[in-house]
């Protein structure tokens, strides 16, 4: 029972998500996924910051509880809508539409969706992106790629964030290499540290890059 009860729910997600994918038109929307304290936050900031003159951006910032992040985003100048989970570990797409009807989504470049933080719940959920971002903190551990599978696999680009902070870890640049190339040969994998704006011009290409392919779909 618990299992057809949960396809049930996958399934009734994946059709939600296609609405969305459809109502999101020519712009970019990309799911950020990633523990808590892996950075996220930091990196849309320093990420508006370096594109708002290029693109109309706006996020949509999913959390448990308060709206802190929320308000850090807001300083930045671009529409956000803060989505309280209440307890549940990810968004789904019927938050997502929800969140996104506060949107003027057609007067939109790129849509960032900052998922709840968590490495497993949110790589099982299609909340109608166009591509998952997995950002994983070298303080994190360089196993958790190969622990936590799903999120490396299906992401569109991997971002291995707070590199500066390498010579004070124990992670194995190489070990991390390898198991997220052993699951996903094709997604992009870019080491920076987002609070020392390092690294992040190859991000930022990737998003130009991307937004360009959607608007040309």
């Amino acid at each position: 029972m618990r299992v057809h009860m949960e396809q049930e729910i996958l399934q009734e997600n994946a059709h939600q998500a296609e609405e969305n994918r459809t109502q999101f038109g020519k712009t970019l929307v990309v799911n950020l996924i990633g523990s808590p304290g892996c950075g996220k936050t930091t990196l849309l900031e320093k990420t508006l910051a370096a594109l708002q003159r290029e693109y109309r951006m706006a996020v949509i910032e999913g959390d448990i509880y308060t709206t802190k992040d929320a308000q850090r985003i807001e300083v930045c100048g671009v529409p956000v809508v803060q989505v309280n989970t209440a307890g549940g570990c990810h968004l789904s797409a019927e938050i997502t539409a929800k969140a996104a009807a506060d949107l003027d989504l057609q007067n939109l470049d790129i849509l960032f969706i900052e998922n709840v933080g968590n490495l497993v719940c949110p790589a099982e959920f299609d909340l109608g992106e166009d591509c998952k971002a997995a950002v994983l903190s070298v303080v994190e551990g360089d196993d958790k790629p190969a622990k936590y599978p799903l999120l490396f696999q299906e992401a569109g680009v991997v971002l291995l964030n707070k590199c500066d902070l390498l010579p004070y870890t124990n992670f194995n640049m190489d070990s991390a290499l390898a198991d997220i190339r052993g699951l996903n040969a094709e997604a992009p994998i870019l080491q920076l540290a987002a609070a020392k704006e390092e690294g992040l011009e190859p991000w930022f290409a990737w998003l130009r890059a991307a937004a360009a392919k959607k608007r040309e779909a």
